[in-house]
């Protein structure tokens, strides 16, 4: 198992927290979604080595009032990170707002080695926000549900083990990223963002919970079809949205996947 090492630079006069391990090349970089931080990829770092940060808004990197928390901000986010860090080139793993990483290799398809989706946040058409993301959404009964009431919501929603470890973080800063990025985010800007999909022609390993109440697990086949690759797709029907939790055998999947 590799040694998972922490860092904290200040970029743009904001901290950047990451994480990283040793292992191949090119490098594994995790790209993990609302409301967690990179303490999701902990297990997979200590198999496959990589970078994982935690998201402008998330954990214990930068969450000050002006910074960009819209999709085209965090596309930003990945091109500043992988510059500070010095990585020309990454095998990409990303689950829910992850696909932020997506962005970022559409418009750089030729650094991308191998891509992972996982349950990932549409980048698609057809798609509808779930309850808690229309919530969000609305101006007022946002502000209450996501100071007042998440935890009990979430807790609907998501395992205690994942979840968890996020709540330390989850301070007004994060708030205010998460309220921003989903009202920056109506659905028929998620289609245009992943417009170019098909620019993305690594070999790719697309992973969904069938159990997943955020995010019908019928956009795993979307997602594959509109990559322009070589795509599995591998479908668990006793998992939920974070389907490494429920199915531990997923990072066996996830990790020979990404050395094949």
């Amino acid at each position: 198992m590799a040694q998972v090492r922490e860092h904290t630079d200040e970029v743009l006069d904001q901290p950047l927290f990451w994480r990283e391990a040793d292992g191949g090349d090119p490098p594994v970089l995790y790209l993990h979604g609302v409301p967690t931080t990179s303490d999701d990829w902990l297990p997979f770092l200590a198999r496959t080595g990589g970078l994982a940060p935690d998201l402008a808004g998330f954990g214990r990197s930068g969450k000050r009032g002006d910074l960009d928390f819209t999709m085209t901000g965090y596309d930003a986010f990945v091109e500043r990170f992988l510059d500070h860090v010095e990585v020309p080139r990454v095998r990409l793993v990303v689950h829910d707002w992850g696909v932020v990483g997506l962005l970022w290799a559409q418009r750089f398809p030729d650094r991308v080695e191998r891509l992972v989706v996982v349950d990932g946040v549409p980048l698609l058409g057809g798609y509808k926000w779930h309850p808690v993301a229309r919530a969000w959404r609305t101006p007022g009964v946002g502000e209450f549900v996501i100071g007042l009431g998440i935890r009990r919501v979430a807790s609907r929603f998501g395992p205690e083990a994942i979840l968890g470890p996020a709540w330390q973080y989850f301070d007004q800063g994060t708030q205010r990223a998460i309220l921003r990025l989903y009202r920056a985010s109506p659905e028929d800007a998620l289609a245009r963002a992943g417009l170019d999909l098909g620019e993305i022609t690594c070999p790719a390993l697309v992973v969904w919970g069938d159990r997943d109440r955020y995010i019908p697990p019928r956009f795993a086949d979307a997602y594959a079809q509109a990559l322009g690759g070589e795509a599995e797709v591998v479908r668990l029907p006793e998992a939920g949205h974070w389907p490494w939790h429920e199915r531990p055998d997923v990072i066996d999947t996830i990790t020979a996947f990404l050395d094949e």
